[in-house]
């Protein structure tokens, strides 16, 4: 009820507790299909298994209680899942660790929202490359510590917001294709693989073929307190709710009543005042941005785990994991609709570019200036001339003509904020090159 970033979104059902008790016995059924794989145990017994690790069989909420008396949910999935199986419950959980599941069943969890990120995050790259298209040349006034700065285009804006797009796409793809299994047993050295196994050199191969049932990566070393995966999905997180707040915080300034150059395509009502459209989207996704950055700090504080597995620190990770992952997911799921339904309004930014009487092109005189006055006496020139232009109400353009030295420039050119874009064209072009 107090989260509306993630209600309802594919990440929120991606993360809950049934798709995370349904990812815990993945990891028991694949740890056993693997063990079959390598001839440590029968076939029918990861059939047997397979068959059972359906979180539908289970009762979530007695998982939970339950995990209380040893610290986490594993111990009493385990025991559900071996008397679930019968004859073959002793090839459940064989050889293995709590940590060694519920790491890997994060893995999976977190794999499979980043799929989801990202399929939003193609939704908002599209939408953003037709934004950026269509608007390669509607000009608007570049802002600058809240300022009006020189021209710019929204299709260079655009063509910005769907280059964080990419950013996040491209640093998404790369950690959710690192993701790696956790298999390590009691301290991370196999020993209990090795003895049920038939030795060392089956038990060093066994991560490989639990990753190969589970689709996700072999690690080099068990990673029980070497917690880069989880590191590495804090930071990846973090920078896409921060890419998306850009957006989001763009949005909010730009459809302020009295800007109003975009808008939503279907604003929030309000409580009390039925006039207004509020940019609902672009809140929720800014209040992400905001949450995000503590969640990832948490878990980069359990990067210093001690022992060989530690009290407290892997524990501490779960739910800010969990809680960021379901962020994200819903920001990435609310910038998409924001992007693909927002409304550019080219008649307000033209309005607003001659709201400051042409100071917006003082910099493109100045350097037309600079030849004929010399670089210092431009200068001056025009911050005189500005400070007359807002004095006396009138525009730049209008007292440059007054003034001998501008008598062979061509100020309807100069003065034209749409002939001073610069480069935003053919960059806007460039920047949707990029696939």
């Amino acid at each position: 009820m107090l989260d509306p970033v993630r209600a309802g979104s594919p990440a929120e059902a991606a993360t809950g507790d049934t798709a995370f008790l349904q990812a815990l016995l993945d990891a028991e059924a694949g740890l056993t299909r693997a063990q079959a794989a390598t001839g440590a145990a029968p076939a029918e017994a990861a059939r047997a298994v397979t068959e059972a690790a359906r979180a539908g069989r289970l009762d979530v909420r007695s998982v939970a209680l339950r995990a209380r008396g040893g610290g986490n949910p594993v111990i009493p999935l385990v025991a559900d899942l071996t008397e679930a199986v019968g004859e073959w419950g002793a090839y459940v959980h064989r050889g293995a660790t709590s940590q060694d599941i519920l790491d890997t069943a994060a893995m999976l969890v977190a794999a499979r929202t980043l799929g989801l990120v990202l399929d939003a995050l193609a939704r908002s790259e599209q939408a953003l490359a037709a934004l950026a298209a269509a608007h390669r040349d509607t000009v608007m006034p570049g802002r600058t510590l809240t300022q009006h700065a020189v021209p710019t285009t929204f299709g260079l804006k655009a063509a910005g917001w769907r280059s964080l797009v990419l950013d996040a796409r491209d640093r998404i793809e790369r950690v959710r294709d690192g993701l790696p299994v956790q298999l390590g047993g009691a301290a991370g050295t196999l020993a209990a693989f090795a003895d049920f196994g038939g030795g060392a050199e089956e038990a060093i191969g066994l991560p490989a073929a639990y990753a190969r049932e589970l689709g996700l990566a072999v690690p080099l070393l068990p990673w029980h307190v070497l917690r880069t995966p989880v590191a590495d999905l804090a930071g990846v997180l973090a920078f896409t709710a921060g890419a998306l707040g850009k957006i989001a915080a763009d949005v909010l300034v730009l459809s302020r009543t009295e800007i109003a150059e975009v808008g939503e395509g279907t604003g929030g009502g309000s409580s009390a005042m039925p006039h207004k459209a509020n940019p609902v989207r672009a809140t929720l996704v800014a209040s992400a941005t905001r949450r995000a950055p503590h969640l990832a700090a948490s878990l980069y504080g359990c990067l210093a785990a001690e022992d060989e597995r530690p009290a407290g620190t892997w524990h501490a990770e779960w739910e800010p994991l969990r809680d960021l992952l379901r962020l994200v997911g819903g920001a990435a799921h609310h910038a998409a609709a924001l992007a693909e339904g927002l409304r550019v309004d080219p008649a307000a930014m033209r309005t607003h570019l001659d709201a400051t009487g042409g100071l917006l092109v003082a910099e493109r005189l100045s350097v037309a200036l600079t030849p004929l006055l010399g670089r210092a006496r431009a200068r001056d020139r025009l911050a005189e001339l500005t400070a007359r232009s807002r004095a006396e109400g009138r525009s730049l353009g209008e007292l440059l003509a007054e003034q001998p030295e501008s008598a062979g420039l061509d100020l309807a050119a100069l003065t034209d904020p749409a002939r001073a874009t610069g480069c935003a064209g053919p960059l806007t072009d460039r920047a949707l090159e990029r696939r």
